[in-house]
């Protein structure tokens, strides 16, 4: 298989290794629905096959092309499609929108540059999501909304100013060999995660960071007290009704990139 046709698979698996990371506080994992009482486990295992498909577009109409607004545009036209094939299958509720942004962008730039480089690769991808779409709505996500009336730079912010949660943070821990559910703690320390402030304004964002950065001390999940930790964060923000999706959509980008360097 052709570098560029096994994008769309990996973007999946990356996908599929974020949900089976276990614990993630607020969030739907082996262990519950979190703070969400529309998901499951199991329909979010479908909403990433079925993105599957919606990759290999975006890998393909990408492959050795250069930033244009008109590339720009046919791949957000693409995601938008995936969008409703995605609330198709789940019965019209959100599983992974800031997923497709984020990887969506990163599989185009893999394909656009054909390299397993992450540097080049997040450079592409940065320079993608800086580019206009005409065609783009953005004005009503939970994820705009709260990065306005918040001030944080919300998934579209992050891919323009070059993903440096996932470039700075994620993906060291990734290939340091720190655990999955330890590298999702540094993201919600320290990103303005825009799921958490919409659902639970600056208050459940300083919880949700002080509850990480209290596991983390704690040894994280490989240790008890950190475990404890974890539960307690996870307690936190369920009484919030908050959950650090935002941060799960980076620890997904970031497992893709670090899986292409193998």
């Amino acid at each position: 298989m052709s570098y560029v046709a096994g994008l769309s698979a990996a973007a999946t698996r990356a996908l599929l290794e974020e949900l089976d990371t276990t614990p993630k506080p607020g969030l739907v994992d082996r262990n519950g629905n979190g703070a969400h009482s529309d998901l499951s486990f199991e329909r979010l295992h479908a909403s990433a096959l079925a993105l599957e498909a919606v990759f290999a577009k975006l890998a393909w109409v990408a492959v050795d092309a250069r930033p244009s607004t008109e590339l720009r545009e046919e791949i957000g036209e693409i995601g938008r499609r995936g969008e409703r094939a995605m609330l198709a299958e789940t019965g019209g509720t959100n599983t992974h929108r800031g997923a497709l942004w984020s990887l969506g962008l990163l599989v185009a730039a893999a394909a656009s540059t054909n390299s397993r480089d992450s540097d080049a690769i997040v450079r592409r991808a940065a320079d993608l999501a800086r580019l206009p779409d005409r065609f783009a709505r953005y004005g009503h996500s939970h994820g705009r909304i709260a990065s306005r009336r918040f001030g944080a730079r919300g998934a579209r912010g992050e891919a323009a100013a070059g993903f440096p949660h996932l470039t700075n943070i994620a993906l060291p821990a990734l290939r340091a060999g720190v655990a999955t559910p330890d590298v999702l703690l540094r993201l919600i320390a320290t990103l303005d995660d825009t799921c958490v402030l919409h659902r639970g304004g600056p208050e459940a964002l300083l919880a949700a960071r002080h509850g990480a950065r209290t596991a983390l001390r704690a040894g994280g999940v490989s240790t008890t007290h950190g475990r404890a930790a974890i539960a307690r964060l996870d307690r936190a923000l369920l009484a919030r009704n908050a959950s650090p999706g935002g941060c799960a959509d980076v620890l997904a980008s970031a497992l893709f990139v670090s899986s292409l360097a193998g």
